[in-house]
């Protein structure tokens, strides 16, 4: 747990090296484009920094999906991206420079807010799962985020070469009734120059007294079929397991593999996982900063067919592995704060 008190600050400013920009006019809700010889500078709140060369492409655009919900699209020069939708601060869409989609989102899925999309990376805050008294893992999943214009800085390895969008979270008054603490809670998304995917939050305690969450970043990876994955980097390690009442058990195989319904908490597990995806030849890395646990989650067919939001035989080609603090929740006093990373990248096989 990386914990520290903070002080309100001013953000950095940052510059972008492309010869075409795309942007956001919020005053008209509209998209245009900027051609140019020269390097300018992006809009506040949208970031690119220090590519290589001013002709290489522009790294941000922002459009609305079909119920005009605002949705981030971050590129790579090299054309990968990802696309994160201000409902629920959620990532939807991971690709290669290849197009390959690397998340798994359902067919089914309900993009109408405040109903949380089935797929991609929601986020779990401040309770997972039904641990509390609040509903099914909390409730910022279901909130629309607002981009924040001049977040408080971070280290330069969390920009420079790198697309990226600042979001923030604060409580409603309906927040507070349910959940009577008041919070700032900042979502940096990256995708960096090699197409690795970063998710950096910031959980800040504003209140006169101290307060207890849990966190998951909920990740639904595509993979080829459930039966030909492993997990890696579990061995040993102790786990509840949510279809036995959470009964604690310790993990005897080299490797995780899948034959039925799986939903369990790996404690305190190391800071890089494996999914390795033999049909597909690729292997996904996940590495955690102040994320303990790791959640294991796959519905298998009974469950899947009560799912409204989810297809009968989806459950083979996806896999939720999590980067999670769940069973030892995290404790802020007044004024500190809270930092988490969940890094992702994929490496193929020939």
């Amino acid at each position: 747990m990386y914990l520290s008190c903070v002080s309100p600050s001013v953000a950095a400013s940052f510059s972008l090296r492309t010869s075409h920009l795309s942007s956001y006019d919020s005053n008209h809700g509209r998209m245009f484009n900027t051609h140019t010889s020269a390097c300018r500078s992006p809009p506040q709140h949208l970031h690119a920094t220090n590519f290589n060369a001013c002709d290489q492409r522009a790294a941000v655009e922002v459009v609305k999906d079909r119920n005009g919900v605002d949705q981030i699209v971050l590129r790579n020069p090299r054309g990968a991206s990802a696309r994160v939708s201000l409902h629920g601060g959620q990532v939807l869409s991971w690709r290669t420079d290849q197009e390959e989609e690397l998340l798994f989102t359902s067919n089914k899925a309900i993009f109408r807010p405040p109903h949380p999309v089935r797929g991609g990376i929601p986020i779990c805050f401040p309770q997972f799962g039904n641990r509390g008294s609040l509903e099914q893992h909390g409730f910022a999943r279901k909130k629309i985020w607002v981009i924040e214009d001049n977040p408080p800085p971070l280290r330069p390895r969390d920009s420079n070469g790198k697309a990226y969008v600042d979001l923030l979270l604060k409580p409603s008054e309906d927040d507070l009734r349910i959940w009577p603490h008041s919070f700032e809670f900042r979502l940096r998304v990256s995708l960096g120059a090699d197409g690795n995917l970063t998710l950096l939050s910031r959980i800040r305690n504003i209140n006169c007294k101290p307060f207890s969450f849990s966190i998951a970043y909920h990740t639904y990876f595509s993979i080829s079929d459930i039966s030909e994955v492993r997990v890696e980097g579990l061995e040993t390690l102790d786990y509840l397991d949510n279809l036995r009442q959470r009964e604690r058990f310790t993990e005897q195989g080299d490797a995780l593999t899948f034959e039925s319904e799986v939903d369990r908490v790996y404690l305190n597990s190391s800071d890089m996982v494996a999914i390795c995806d033999h049909e597909r030849k690729r292997t996904f890395h996940i590495r955690r900063e102040g994320l303990p646990d790791v959640v294991v989650w796959n519905p298998w067919e009974k469950k899947s067919k009560a799912m409204a939001d989810f297809g009968d035989e989806e459950y083979k080609q996806m896999l939720g592995v999590d980067g999670a603090a769940i069973d030892t929740p995290i404790t802020l006093k007044p004024g500190e704060e809270w930092t988490g990373r969940l890094e992702l990248y994929v490496v193929h096989s020939i």
